[in-house]
C-alpha cells in the first residue's frame, strides 16, 4: 500500500478504535479481516464478539482471558498474563499498519519462540 493511502485509512482505523476505547470497549480481536469498507469506501470496524468493557469483567482495568488471533495477540496475552484491553488493541494495530505497509506480518508466528516476535515482544525494544 503506499504511504499516503496506508496513512489514511491507519488515521481512520485508529480513530475508530479511540471511539470504542472512549466508550469504555476493546475490540481484543483486532486484525484486517475485521476492518472492512463500505460502497463509499468509509472504514468500519466489525465483529465485536469479543469485545469487553475497558475496565474489566471485575472493574480492576484488567482482562483475563486469552483469546483473540494468534497472529495479533500481545506478549502478554500470549504469555497467560493478565493485561489490559486497550493496550492489546494498540499492539494489534501495530501489526495491522505492518502488514498494510508491507504487504506481510511483521514475525513468521506471534509467538515466544519466534526471534522477531521475542524482539518486538522485549521490554528493551
Amino acid at each position: 500500500m503506499e504511504e499516503d493511502l496506508c496513512r489514511y485509512y491507519f488515521k481512520n482505523i485508529v480513530e475508530a478504535v479511540a471511539h470504542s476505547h472512549a466508550h469504555g470497549v476493546t475490540h481484543r480481536d483486532l486484525k484486517l479481516e475485521n476492518i472492512m469498507l463500505d460502497s463509499n469506501w468509509n472504514l468500519k470496524i466489525i465483529d465485536y464478539g469479543l469485545a469487553a468493557p475497558s475496565e474489566g469483567r471485575d472493574g480492576s482495568g484488567f482482562l483475563k482471558t486469552t483469546l483473540g488471533t494468534y497472529g495479533y495477540m500481545a506478549p502478554e496475552q500470549h504469555l497467560g498474563r493478565v493485561y489490559q484491553g486497550e493496550k492489546v488493541d494498540i499492539f494489534a494495530l501495530g501489526v495491522i499498519l505492518f502488514i498494510m505497509k508491507s504487504m506481510h506480518p511483521p514475525f513468521n508466528a506471534a509467538s515466544p519462540k519466534d526471534q522477531f516476535y521475542v524482539a518486538l515482544a522485549s521490554e528493551n525494544f
